[in-house]
């Protein structure tokens, strides 16, 4: 019997009395793994050897882990800090304890967060009280640290509760890897095979230049290409599919007739809230609900004019019959710089005539650009993400224009149940937020925002006629298309590659 001599190496060196895996032969052939891989596969099909899969679970701690597994993790540390202040006798003060503990950065949040979860105490108005019974030595997350730094993640999960790893996967402490395990045997065939003398065939597995140049191909002969036979993936680069969405916007609003806009990121609270008629003690003005710039902290540059007349609308209102604020305004603060929350501030811009000069009716200007919000992390919110501004500037505009121009756009990403709902801006009259029914869950999802703005709003900026303007989240709109239900799988330091890689793009 002839056989490749790649096939013969692999043959020889298997067993009919154990299992050996593919990189147990590429040591005793001295061939690459993947070339013994293919081999195998090979003498599969001729019956000469058996094949068997397992998977291999690899765990390695991350390089916060190490960190813990060296230090103690931060609600421990947090907790011997608060018995060194008597916590176990009567409450202590917060920050009392954090210095004890020499926590500082993330490691605070991270050890209130777990305090409490793992029972070491509680925390109640910012005070502190430890359980003097807990031992932290016996802590099980603690544990499974240890004892994956001694082994280095070798085979050691049976030793851990599955609990107590998905909770240091959850927390960004462990990694866990799944590898496909192959072992050949020699089947009886093999063996009789092997016991009758296999020879060596010279087969050609790749053709070469050389090959060609000196004819020496005419004469080869070529070993059989397993299509079957499994080959290294390579995962080459491509546009997520978040840029994939923003582009086919663009597209999209374009060829509806829209212009695009852009602008800072950073930028004046006046053009971000106060030329949307947006009171200074405002709520969402606050500073647990924006991201202010250390430095420059306020800018110098703004338009005398346009910012007397938005001070006057605050004030006095707009009209005979208009009605200001009655509250107080100042400059300075209009002055301040932050990361935008909307980018309604580059409507403000643009409309104002401040960015490419003044406008004439009828116009249309959106952007996709990146909003920056203090909210809470959740399956539909972010700190950061994609808003879709737009307006329409001309005469006569009614709710239903805006409705229509919803229902034409959407319709481009075959979602056609868009539905309206009644609400409040301090910048737009009437006012109404769009609902689009999730794929999967068939649960309402909030895609967008969007009214007529008031005349507080656009008179100071020198627009005499009717525009309407909305914006839209573009995440909510991937979740409507793609059925995601949580953001964080496509955008984000948890994002799902994966996900990402296998999720088919539609048009």
């Amino acid at each position: 019997m002839q056989l490749p001599h790649t096939q013969v190496a692999v043959l020889e060196a298997a067993s009919a009395d154990e299992a050996r895996t593919v990189d147990a032969l590429a040591d005793a052939t001295d061939l690459p793994p993947e070339t013994v891989t293919g081999a195998v596969f090979e003498l599969e099909e001729a019956g000469l050897v058996a094949v068997t899969e397992a998977v291999d679970e690899t765990i390695s701690l991350t390089e916060e882990g190490t960190t813990y597994a060296r230090d103690s993790l931060p609600e421990t540390r947090f907790y011997r800090g608060a018995l060194e202040a008597g916590a176990d006798e009567s409450p202590v003060e917060m920050g009392q304890v954090i210095g004890r503990a020499n926590l500082e950065g993330p490691q605070v949040n991270i050890a209130l967060s777990n305090y409490a979860r793992k029972g070491y105490g509680q925390i109640d108005s910012g005070e502190v009280t430890a359980d003097p019974d807990t031992d932290p030595d016996d802590d099980a997350e603690a544990r499974a640290l240890e004892t994956l730094t001694a082994s280095d993640g070798d085979a050691v999960a049976v030793e851990i509760a599955d609990d107590v790893l998905e909770q240091l996967e959850r927390r960004g402490l462990l990694e866990r890897t799944e590898s496909t395990v192959r072992a050949a045997t020699l089947t009886e065939q093999g063996v009789t095979e092997l016991m009758a003398g296999i020879e060596s065939a010279e087969t050609v597995g790749q053709v070469t230049p050389e090959l060609l140049t000196s004819g020496d191909w005419q004469d080869a002969e070529f070993a059989e290409y397993n299509v079957e036979a499994d080959a290294e993936v390579v995962d080459g680069g491509s546009v997520h599919i978040l840029r994939q969405t923003a582009e086919r916007v663009t597209d999209v609003l374009v060829g509806m007739g829209f212009q695009e806009m852009d602008g800072p990121h950073a930028d004046a609270d006046f053009w971000i809230n106060d030329c949307l008629f947006m009171p200074q003690d405002h709520p969402a003005r606050t500073h647990w609900d924006r991201f202010a710039l250390e430095r420059p902290t306020h800018i110098d540059d703004l338009p005398a004019a346009l910012v007397e007349r938005v001070e006057r609308a605050h004030h006095e209102g707009v009209g005979d019959d208009g009605e200001g604020y009655n509250s107080p305004w100042d400059e300075e603060f209009a002055r301040a710089i932050a990361l935008r929350g909307h980018t309604t501030s580059l409507s403000a811009r643009y409309l104002s005539g401040h960015e490419i000069g003044e406008l004439e009716p009828p116009q249309r200007y959106f952007s996709v650009e990146k909003v920056y919000r203090n909210d809470t992390l959740d399956p539909t919110h972010l700190l950061e993400f994609f808003q879709i501004e737009g307006w329409v500037m001309a005469e006569d505009l009614s709710v239903r224009d805006l409705m229509g121009t919803f229902e034409e756009f959407y319709a481009q990403f075959g979602i056609h149940d868009i539905e309206f709902k009644p609400h409040y801006n301090p910048y737009t009259e009437p006012s109404f937020e769009l609902f689009g029914t999730h794929p999967t869950t068939g649960e309402l999802v909030e895609i967008g925002n969007s009214g007529i703005f008031r005349e507080e709003m656009l008179e100071p900026l020198g627009v005499d006629c009717d525009v309407m303007a909305w914006g839209l989240a573009l995440e909510r709109l991937l979740m409507l298309m793609y059925g995601f239900e949580d953001i964080r799988d496509i955008h984000g330091t948890l994002c799902d590659l994966e996900l990402l890689r296998e999720t088919e793009v539609t048009y």
